[in-house]
């Protein structure tokens, strides 16, 4: 049977993990782990994990390691064959731990999965798939969108990222790829991954049965902004072909002069300026480890593009992003770059995140 290592990370959420982890402590079996990393929260997250989940191992660096690193300071502590990555404030439904397990166990060949992650107590979806935009831009699949209840739920499929909310890893895989991306501290970390398995030649996907309810919040401050636009640009730099970055040059100095005037009218003009200046200082690090993913990859950019859309179909980009000429232009430039790349198949086609054609 597969061992299970679940890694939370937790800052500041003692009324989350109170609801969080009864639950995933009651289906947890013989054999699984459990690891809390607690980023020096000041409000007793700590004492509460130790009251609901004694035998939890419990990691405190004593300072805030940020999402991606305190991951890896967790996986490290972990000993199962698979890694599942939980937020703290995600409640597993009935039936999650062995339904995250299946694709492992069925033998699908995934490089990682994720569950379905819904919110507001399971009325809508927080995001049964992450799409990547091929400008970097990425967002939650199905967001917003009601859950019926007694709707069948969806076969397993594949989906341009898995989100870090819940996200499964088979050990090996992991250490192969290097975990996440520690410098970036919040966000994006996940899409990162994600495209650095790609590249490797594996494939993403979505149990759907393995359902978590996340408390999701889109605003949380203007870190989020610098944090979210370094690192699309980090993961753009480290992760894409040279051949797509080639092709792709113009759109992404576009987009760049259109966030421009966005951010400042959004009022977090300065935030994006900060994130140039980090791109700034860590480019002769991103370079160095650009080469080293470039030089493990085992698909074609062509394959690799074929991951990504054209389509801005967000529902926090606004209704500038959804406009038809804008839409009809960025596929008309996205089938363009295909046909250069030999894409397998057409990119920008209209589909849902876990490749299913869209109605």
């Amino acid at each position: 049977m597969t061992r299970l290592s679940v890694v939370v990370v937790s800052f500041n959420c003692r009324e989350a993990v109170r609801r969080s982890l009864p639950p995933l402590v009651d289906q947890l079996g013989d054999g699984d782990e459990l690891i809390v990393v607690d980023n020096a929260s000041a409000d007793g997250t700590p004492a509460a994990v130790r009251e609901l989940a004694p035998d939890a191992a419990l990691v405190e660096p004593g300072r805030n390691l940020g999402f991606a690193a305190g991951c890896n300071a967790g996986a490290t502590r972990a000993s199962g064959d698979l890694l599942l990555f939980l937020n703290p404030d995600a409640v597993v439904t009935a039936g999650f731990r062995d339904a995250i397990a299946r694709p492992l166990a069925d033998g699908l060949g995934w490089a990682a999965w994720m569950g379905l992650v819904t919110a507001e107590v399971g009325r809508v979806i927080n995001t049964e798939g992450g799409v990547v935009h091929f400008t970097g831009i990425a967002w939650a699949g199905g967001a917003g969108r009601r859950v019926d209840p007694a709707a069948e739920r969806p076969a397993p499929g594949e989906v341009a990222f898995a989100s870090g909310a819940c996200l499964a890893i088979p050990r090996e895989r992991w250490e192969q790829a290097g975990g996440f991306p520690s410098e970036f501290f919040l966000y994006h970390e996940d899409v990162d991954l994600s495209l650095r398995l790609r590249l490797a030649g594996g494939r993403i996907g979505i149990e759907p049965r393995a359902v978590v309810d996340h408390e999701y919040e889109f605003h949380k401050g203007p870190l989020k902004w610098r944090s979210m636009e370094r690192n699309r640009w980090a993961t753009i730099v480290r992760t894409y072909p040279a051949a797509l970055l080639a092709l792709l040059a113009p759109a992404l100095l576009a987009t760049e002069l259109a966030l421009i005037g966005i951010s400042i009218a959004g009022g977090w003009g300065s935030q994006k300026l900060l994130a140039w200046a980090d791109l700034a200082r860590w480019l002769p690090r991103l370079r160095r480890e650009r080469r080293t993913i470039q030089a493990r990859r085992k698909v074609g950019a062509g394959e690799f593009a074929a991951a990504l859309t054209a389509d801005l179909t967000s529902p926090y980009l606004g209704r500038v992003a959804a406009a038809a000429p804008l839409r009809w232009a960025l596929r008309a430039y996205w089938s363009a770059v295909g046909a250069l790349l030999g894409s397998p198949r057409s990119p920008g086609s209209s589909e849902t995140p876990s490749g299913r054609a869209a109605g």
